[in-house]
């Protein structure tokens, strides 16, 4: 009996992490430039790797935005928020959808946001 006790263990185990290992999509950085919506948020990236940011519920506009850059590596977006007094706030979240219409991420405490293309 042990000795079917062990490999039985030893496939579960091997079962289980290579179950629980999710792949990384590669996600085209080029479908992120534009400009983005979520409520009163919104988010405009440009090619170069610069974009910026406004809420139009806080009663901030376009013209009044606060600019970032940003990378998309893999899955990974990272934003760094460039701060009017001086610093940086990066900020990294986790891509689950880009498409031509739809950008939905997670932030670090798991929180989904989900954004639509606005077409000019």
């Amino acid at each position: 009996m042990k000795k079917l006790l062990i490999p039985l263990i030893t496939g579960i185990v091997v079962a289980l992490v290579l179950v629980s290992c999710e792949k990384e999509e590669d996600f085209d950085e080029s479908l992120l430039v534009g400009k983005w919506k979520s409520g009163q948020l919104f988010y405009r990236y440009f090619i170069n790797g610069t974009g910026y940011t406004w809420d139009e519920g806080d009663d901030v506009r376009e013209d009044e935005a606060q600019n970032f850059t940003w990378t998309l590596v893999r899955s990974e977006l990272t934003h760094i928020h460039v701060l009017e007094i001086g610093g940086t706030v990066p900020k990294v979240y986790t891509v689950t959808e880009l498409t031509l219409t739809r950008l939905i991420y997670k932030d670090e405490f798991g929180k989904s946001h989900s954004f639509t293309r606005v077409i000019l």
